[in-house]
């Protein structure tokens, strides 16, 4: 079964919006697990727009499966993920002013630095994973980075498949089936829903792993957040 990380960055925008801590984004954490999900995503941003620094220490203490925290790895945020030491760290080259993730690493032109990263990671006993679009290519630079695992950037599928382009998902199971060769552990996310995470999860094979938050919380306004995580699970099994 592929496991589901739900990102709960926009739980902490809807607090941040009003200050405070409602909603309380490590009791909504911790619920999410009870209602089965595999692991807790998180993407502390440079301004801690959503997610603050603070709540990655908060997490560690208490999140029972997996936590994983997503990133671009600058100085503050290197500092961040050796302190907390999550379960994984997902490597993701977003502008400081990006509203979202929208591209993966060049893994060929950053390879000496994603190797110098991630080998510190490593070190530290953090599972390492670099966020990549499906370009051949660039799986095989990420496996000379020294890197654990991939994660696939879903955008263009999703877009694919919502305009009835199957098809779509044709260079995600190639990247896939080069990632087995080259024994990466797979990931994927970014724009997957309850639309689309069904047929992804079947056509891709090796696929340990989804994160998913922006439409899990979207959808969870009208099927709650119990019910829409039954969902997901039920999609991936």
């Amino acid at each position: 079964m592929t496991k589901l990380s739900v990102n709960v960055n926009k739980i902490a925008t809807l607090r941040n919006a009003r200050g405070g801590n409602v909603p309380d984004l490590v009791k909504t954490s911790l619920d999410v697990e009870s209602f089965g999900a595999q692991g807790i995503t998180i993407h502390p941003r440079p301004d801690e727009r959503h997610i603050r620094y603070q709540d990655a220490r908060d997490l560690k203490k208490v999140v029972k499966t997996e936590l994983n925290i997503e990133g671009n790895p600058v100085e503050k945020f290197i500092n961040l993920v050796l302190e907390v030491k999550p379960a994984q760290v997902t490597l993701v080259p977003d502008a400081v002013d990006a509203i979202t993730s929208n591209a993966g690493w060049d893994t060929v032109a950053h390879r000496s630095f994603l190797q110098e990263v991630i080998s510190e990671f490593k070190a530290n006993g953090i599972r390492t994973s670099i966020f990549v679009d499906p370009i051949l290519e660039m799986v095989e630079g990420a496996k000379e980075t020294g890197a654990d695992r991939i994660e696939l950037y879903t955008e263009a599928f999703a877009l694919g498949f919502k305009e009835g382009h199957p098809n779509a998902v044709k260079p995600y199971v190639e990247a896939a089936l080069l990632a087995q060769d080259l024994n990466l552990g797979l990931n994927a996310g970014h724009d997957l829903s309850l639309e689309n995470v069904k047929f992804f999860a079947d056509s891709i094979p090796g696929l340990l792993e989804v994160s998913i938050g922006h439409a899990l919380i979207a959808e969870a306004l009208y099927m709650g957040l119990e019910k829409t995580i039954e969902s997901y699970l039920k999609a991936l099994s």
